[in-house]
């Protein structure tokens, strides 16, 4: 396999990140510096990162978190709680793949599979994102065309999504569908119209679901 893919498996950090760690030339196949690109035999080569050996897991953990408002999902919180607090100790290690902001709330994945990371979070894949939002006021038929038809013009792009109602007659509660995920987008979008997002509540992300997973709680999916 190639280099990248062996130190995403091996650490649990990104493809990119591996790139750059080999680039460096902090990376040695059998003593040797390694390139870019280089292919490994896990069984018979030896990797090293800082003189340090490197071996693949025997297998790999993901586990899907329901993540409560006023938790970050950084480890530094910096005064927030953060994810990890709910968490044991033995799952503390794993990286969150991709992030809800501290207002938000719903399914975070987390995982020491680098290569599950990458196809997850890499703008070639295509995956689906389904967001159950409320907002403090109505929104306008206009402005829902606006949103699924010509999208809304951000500082980063243009932006567009699907928009359901969730219950008939209800135009504050809506369920978003999108191929995106930018920084606060959901949020950003309505405030351009001059709407505020109460409640942001993620319930799917690419082919994981939140289901009945109660709030706070997690549980393992690989």
């Amino acid at each position: 396999m190639r280099i990248n893919v062996f130190l995403a498996k091996a650490t649990g950090m990104s493809r990119r990140r591996a790139d750059i760690i080999v680039e460096s030339g902090r990376v040695r196949v059998n003593g040797n510096v390694a390139g870019s690109g280089v292919q490994v035999d896990e069984t018979h080569d030896t990797v090293t990162l800082d003189d340090q050996t490197l071996t693949l897991p025997e297998t790999t953990t993901t586990i899907i978190l329901n993540k409560p408002v006023g938790y970050v999902c950084s480890r530094d919180g910096q005064g927030s709680k953060t994810i990890y607090e709910l968490l044991p100790k033995e799952l503390q290690n794993l990286k969150t793949v991709g992030r809800l902001d501290k207002d938000s709330s719903g399914l975070i994945l987390l995982t020491d599979d680098g290569a599950l990371a990458q196809k997850l979070t890499h703008p070639s894949f295509q995956k689906t994102k389904i967001y159950e939002i409320k907002l403090g006021g109505p929104l306008k038929a206009l402005h829902r065309q606006m949103i699924a038809d010509f999208g809304v013009q951000l500082s980063d792009g243009l932006s567009r999504f699907t928009l359901e109602r969730i219950k008939d007659g209800d135009d504050r509660a809506w369920r978003v569908t999108m191929r995106e995920g930018r920084n606060r987008q959901i949020r950003r979008t309505f405030a351009a119209l001059g709407y505020q997002v109460t409640e942001l509540r993620r319930t799917h992300f690419g082919p994981y679901a939140l289901g009945n997973l109660q709030l706070g709680s997690w549980k393992a999916i690989a």
